[in-house]
């Protein structure tokens, strides 16, 4: 399921990466959250099923868990490309009956030094942590999604408080295979800074600061 907004660059490879040629049977949501431009048509034309949603990525996310009755829910940004087999090692995964759900590991598709420090960084979070994010393709049983009570209704970071609610339930697997993801938000912004506002709002979200306000702040 992937949740969008003006995305018509990205949307069909992302949909064509969702199908993949080991997965051609399941079915690929595309929730756009009210985009201007051609990413709906473009999703459709790759062979997604769209629905709309108020604009939101918990909205966008809960909205398309709603429109499935799927055994297990991919949730895959508009920018982020999943490995060969993701379909096998999902099902892999799942076939365990202690694991709730999991996530893939993590790179960028750009090269550069700065890039490689962030990856780094993401990885000792995931030894260490075992906190995966959103942008590392988070898939979950439908039984477990619902039993959690959902995708968390929070302006941001919502990914955060969805896998600690699946450590809760159960057990999360992280595949070793990376999602690549595009670093387009950090080239944009500046990898220095974006590091730095993540880790602010993390901060923010830990002291309890309201996410409305921490929205406003993290997107301004």
């Amino acid at each position: 399921m992937i949740p969008a907004w003006n995305e018509e660059d990205r949307i069909a490879a992302a949909v064509a990466c969702a199908r993949g040629t080991e997965s051609a049977s399941a079915e690929v949501v595309v929730v756009d959250g009210g985009s201007q431009d051609s990413t709906c048509e473009r999703a459709l034309e790759a062979g997604a099923r769209v629905v709309s949603s108020k604009p939101g990525r918990a909205r966008q996310l809960q909205a398309g868990a709603e429109a499935t009755d799927a055994d297990a829910i991919l949730f895959l940004h508009a920018d982020t490309r999943l490995p060969e087999g993701h379909a096998d090692s999902i099902r892999q995964a799942l076939s365990d009956p202690a694991v709730v759900g999991g996530a893939f590991g993590f790179r960028f598709e750009e090269p550069g030094f700065g890039l490689r420090v962030v990856e780094w960084g993401v990885r000792m979070r995931l030894r260490f942590a075992q906190l995966p994010y959103g942008d590392q393709a988070l898939f979950v049983r439908s039984s477990v999604l619902d039993a959690v009570g959902g995708v968390p209704q929070v302006a941001i970071m919502e990914d955060l408080d969805l896998v600690r609610a699946l450590q809760k339930a159960g057990r999360i697997v992280l595949l070793p295979e990376p999602a690549t993801t595009s670093a387009r938000r950090y080239l944009r912004d500046g990898i220095v800074y974006s590091v730095m506002r993540n880790t602010l709002a993390l901060a923010a979200r830990s002291l309890g600061v309201d996410r409305a306000r921490i929205a406003a702040w993290y997107r301004a």
